[in-house]
């Protein structure tokens, strides 16, 4: 699988994929996460080439009025222009507060069908609504609030979405949406005192019954 972002701050991004189970995903081949940044697709005015560092600008403000600044379509369209040159079965994912709510069944479906999936983080007000129009996918909001960009949700999908790839959480029977996980768990010591006050492990898990450990946590669900 082949995550594919679109983003103006990739190295956000950094700090956690290259951690734990997505950095040894990546280290084993089993994922690839490679980052596209609009501004690297966007040429210095001529007032700007003397600069030796221009700021290259991919925003202007909304037709219409309003606060913010929106994402152009141009820098976009070559961006994903780049990639679909590429690339053929592909799934473009549209990060947005209105779109459908992201879930496990999701991320399921999506590491079953494909094996590159573009993810584009919008910013500041948004981005124009035209790219929505000329590559069409699926419009992906990650919960009912609204964060500064997309670069949050789009690590909350490559997260799940990779969990489904066999061979990257090791063993199948670590994804704890496919078994009898509970809400609670619990591990050693079996009592823990607090204030003069014990806190014990629930007899039930001590007691060895496995048919009554799996009917425990389907009732924790």
């Amino acid at each position: 699988m082949t995550f594919h972002v679109v983003t103006l701050f990739p190295t956000s991004l950094d700090s956690y994929i290259n951690e734990s189970i997505l950095a040894r995903a990546q280290k084993d081949k089993l994922i690839k996460i490679k980052f596209y940044n609009p501004r690297d697709f966007v040429k210095p005015t001529k007032s700007q080439k003397a600069n030796e560092n221009p700021y290259l600008r991919v925003d202007h403000k909304p037709y219409g009025g309003g606060p913010g600044m929106i994402i152009q379509a141009e820098p976009i369209i070559k961006v994903l222009s780049k990639i679909l040159s590429k690339i053929k079965k592909v799934k473009i994912i549209h990060l947005s507060p209105s779109g459908e709510k992201f879930t496990t069944e999701y991320a399921k479906y999506a590491a079953k069908k494909y094996k590159d999936i573009i993810i584009i983080c919008g910013r500041y007000e948004g981005i124009d609504a035209r790219i929505k129009k000329i590559f069409k996918g699926d419009e992906i909001s990650v919960g009912d609030y609204v964060l500064t960009g997309g670069e949050l949700p789009a690590m909350i999908m490559i997260d799940c979405i990779s969990r489904q790839i066999p061979g990257v959480l090791g063993d199948i029977a670590s994804l704890e949406e496919s078994r009898a996980a509970s809400a609670d768990v619990y591990t050693r010591p079996e009592v823990i005192k607090y204030k003069s006050r014990n806190y014990k492990v629930p007899e039930v898990l001590l007691s060895g019954n496995h048919k009554l450990i799996e009917e425990w946590r389907r009732g924790q669900r």
